[in-house]
């Protein structure tokens, strides 16, 4: 079925198919928990949205349980730099590794804690986990540089990825309780499920060994 003929089927159905469109390109990530029940219109009819990008916009449409997203593989118009493009991407080689390296840490917790893809509650860590465990990766990938990894350094480094890592929906920062008072390395987020789309093994060859500074 056609994404025309979903539409046609009543003047609900088309306005359910129109919301659903908006959403996918109001945000790098649709996510369940955004609008279940529009997620779940678009999981059912998943063959004739992605047909649809295909077609006309040689999209490709990628769904899982809970996270949806749209691939694109050409930028059209040229006259828009690097630099302009709204897109999720880090250009200093530091930003690359703490992205893979965040990555790394999100594989190491799921089996920790036990959590996957498909689970109902999302994974959750303690800041100060994160920037202990890439400060000793930092120095681990560089051996003969650990004076330019100190602990000090990396966190900066982290710190400095986080932003954008919670503009483009990978990760949430929870607020404490009403009343509760902690400090920066006790700050829990949330992996959001955009987290499973990305493979820090993938990564790591080109990242490590580019020249990107």
């Amino acid at each position: 079925m056609q994404l025309e003929e979903i539409m046609n089927a009543s003047d609900k159905m088309a306005q359910e198919v129109q919301s659903t469109l908006n959403i996918l390109l109001e945000a790098p990530y649709f996510y369940k928990s955004d609008d279940e029940r529009l997620f779940l219109l678009l999981l059912r009819h998943k063959k004739a949205f992605a047909a649809f990008f295909g077609k006309f916009f040689g999209w490709t449409l990628i769904v899982d349980s809970k996270c949806a997203r749209l691939a694109k593989p050409k930028w059209y118009n040229e006259q828009i730099t690097l630099p302009n493009r709204d897109m999720f991407t880090f250009t200093k080689r530091d930003e690359c590794i703490a992205f893979m390296l965040l990555l790394e840490f999100f594989e190491r917790e799921t089996r920790e804690q036990g959590v996957g893809v498909d689970d109902a509650e999302n994974l959750r860590f303690r800041f100060g986990d994160l920037l202990e465990y890439s400060a000793g990766r930092f120095r681990a990938l560089f051996p003969d540089k650990k004076e330019d990894y100190a602990d000090v350094r990396c966190q900066q480094i982290i710190r400095g990825i986080m932003p954008t890592l919670s503009k483009y929906r990978f990760l949430r920062k929870l607020k404490p309780s009403p009343g509760d008072s902690i400090g920066e390395e006790e700050t829990i987020y949330e992996c959001l499920p955009a987290m499973w789309h990305y493979q820090a093994a993938q990564l790591a060859q080109p990242i490590v060994g580019g020249d990107v500074e």
